[in-house]
């Protein structure tokens, strides 16, 4: 089946609206591939924000069992059951990232594994281990960099993912350290059990919005793991293709949302932490001109 231009005009007001920053950066792509990215970031969304609207986890079990089922059907050869189709087209962000799917031959198992991933989102139990939380990246923001690269780069190259891993462990956990208030709020814990252990905190500490001297050296350590990645990224990136590379500009964000938590007096549980959209342009102009000369 092949999505409508609708469809595709769908999802990138989603982005636009809901996620910024990778909007912005979608912007240094070439025109033909901004609306398959675009389709693959709502899908992001989309799976992403469903903690947010639902009321018990099992509305949310039954939300990701749907996209199993559509994603599984889709790479299917019998796909022409016209009901099957009929629930697909009246989901827009579905028909898009399935035809994009198809055009591109991207691997389906990397969207499923991402949703696999995303079912920690809606219980509370926290998460023990650094290891853990790494493997969580991997699954989600990682994933959605090795699958933007293919879509630029024309093919799915697997070597890929090992530029994407260290891209997404550093956007994704910055992300989760600037979501810590809505976090706390809603009595989750993305903070490894393990880190605050080693610094005398408790999860608690965390769900309660209380920064407490050992939650603010756990936060430390895993801004320093996050800076650790930008530079393993920024190592591996000259083994992508450069018309690929675009893939990753959003990477380049990070050390400036980074840098906002160091500073003296940062209160993890009450800060927004924002750049001013000229100076996300900024980063990502400078971000685009290096990355083609890496």
């Amino acid at each position: 089946m092949h999505a409508q231009t609708e469809d595709y005009k769908y999802c990138e007001e989603m982005v636009r609206r809901d996620d910024p920053d990778r909007w912005l950066a979608s912007l240094f792509i070439e025109q033909p591939f901004r609306k398959h990215v675009y389709a693959l970031y709502a899908f992001n969304l989309e799976i992403g924000r469903t903690r947010e609207i639902i009321t018990e986890p099992i509305l949310g079990e039954i939300r990701f069992q749907w996209w199993r089922e559509t994603l599984e059907k889709a790479a299917e050869e019998s796909t022409q059951n016209g009901e099957w189709q009929g629930q697909v087209s009246a989901n827009p962000v579905a028909a898009a990232v399935i035809d994009t799917l198809t055009r591109f031959s991207l691997p389906g198992q990397k969207l499923l594994d991402m949703i696999e991933a995303r079912t920690f989102d809606l219980y509370d139990a926290p998460m023990r281990t650094l290891a853990e939380l790494e493997d969580y990246g991997r699954a989600t923001a990682s994933t959605l960099f090795f699958l933007v690269a293919c879509v630029l780069g024309g093919r799915v190259e697997e070597e890929w993912m090992q530029v994407a891993e260290p891209a997404g462990l550093a956007y994704g956990l910055t992300g989760l350290m600037r979501a810590l208030p809505w976090h706390s709020a809603r009595g989750q814990v993305y903070v490894p059990c393990e880190l605050l252990t080693k610094h005398c905190a408790d999860p608690e500490e965390v769900i309660g919005g209380i920064a407490a001297p050992g939650v603010l050296a756990t936060l430390a350590d895993l801004r320093v793991f996050g800076r650790q990645q930008i530079g393993v990224f920024e190592q591996r990136i000259k083994n992508v293709p450069l018309k690929a590379r675009a893939a990753f500009l959003p990477v380049s964000m990070a050390p400036a949302y980074l840098k906002q938590m160091d500073r003296h007096g940062y209160a993890p549980f009450k800060d927004v932490i924002i750049l001013p959209q000229w100076r996300k342009q900024w980063i990502l102009w400078r971000a685009s001109h290096r990355l083609r000369q890496v």
